[in-house]
């Protein structure tokens, strides 16, 4: 095979919209403090059009709550960083707990974005429900399992039955998922199911990557490490902002940023990582 000359000139400059044209599903986006949203923003500004999936009674549960604006207020602020005219926000619920919910969902938002997806953006995650070793009980690792891993893998398995209908290779097939750090350190001893089930993620990108490569997808997998998204104040956010060097938490857009990078060709030659991206925080 002959060597691939050096690129032009024009081609070392930086894109401004490097997803134009593109299409995304970005799941677990229900609430504008969360790294869901952060990043379907980043995408539209890059150039997508998006499909933002929420499940509103999970936040309703929790102790941040649901967005007081609700999905629509959600998909409008993404709407907003649109950079493209002609591209689209949408919005779809599902509880992805369900065996068959993710492959609807993967269908539901290809059909609302112009019959493909080229990006998917699994952020989605089940909150609570969890406990140490000696209160963790087959029931809360069956709910994360179903959520956190399950989910994910059925929702990469529609999607790339719905890449191997497109003609050719398309370019721009990219695969995002997220785990929490749990092999770092002292793990996540109070959040066993948790920790497992996202743990089985970061050890599934390698042969993921290797099972979407014949697509010419991608796939990798971002720890963000410690981001604000409202769940912790007081001096226990006091505590943890003092373990990074800055001083600060990671806000959402953090791990944003690099998940639109890895969205976009700049990072074509990027797949099968678990890249840690949490701002040099200490666990020591």
């Amino acid at each position: 095979m002959p060597k691939m000359p050096p690129p032009a000139a024009d081609a070392l400059r930086r894109d401004p919209l490097p997803l134009l044209g593109r299409t995304a599903l970005v799941t677990g986006a229900s609430r504008r403090g969360g790294i869901g949203y952060a990043v379907a923003r980043r995408l539209a500004a890059y150039g997508a059009s998006v499909c933002v999936h929420h499940h509103v009674p999970h936040d309703a549960e929790q102790p941040w709550g649901a967005d007081p604006g609700g999905p629509e207020a959600v998909a409008a602020g993404v709407r907003e960083a649109l950079a493209d005219p002609g591209a689209r926000v949408v919005h779809a619920a599902a509880d992805l707990s369900g065996p068959h919910a993710p492959a609807r969902l993967v269908t539901t938002a290809a059909e609302a974005l112009g019959g493909r997806l080229d990006i998917l953006v699994a952020n989605h995650a089940l909150s609570g429900s969890d406990g140490a070793l000696d209160a963790v009980d087959a029931r809360m690792l069956d709910a994360h399992w179903a959520v956190d891993t399950r989910s994910v893998i059925l929702l990469i398995q529609a999607y790339a039955r719905l890449r191997a209908e497109l003609p050719g290779r398309p370019p721009g097939g990219r695969i995002m998922t997220m785990t929490s750090g749990q092999d770092i350190a002292g793990g996540m001893p109070q959040e066993i199911a948790y920790g497992v089930a996202k743990g089985a993620l970061a050890s599934a990108t390698r042969s993921l990557a290797t099972s979407l490569a014949g697509l010419a997808v991608t796939v990798n997998c971002v720890n963000p490490g410690p981001v604000d998204t409202d769940h912790t104040d007081g001096a226990d956010y006091d505590a943890i902002a003092a373990r990074f060097p800055t001083g600060r938490w990671g806000m959402p857009d953090d791990p944003a940023r690099l998940i639109a990078w890895l969205a976009t060709d700049d990072a074509q030659w990027v797949t099968g990582q678990v890249i840690d991206s949490e701002g040099g925080f200490r666990r020591g």
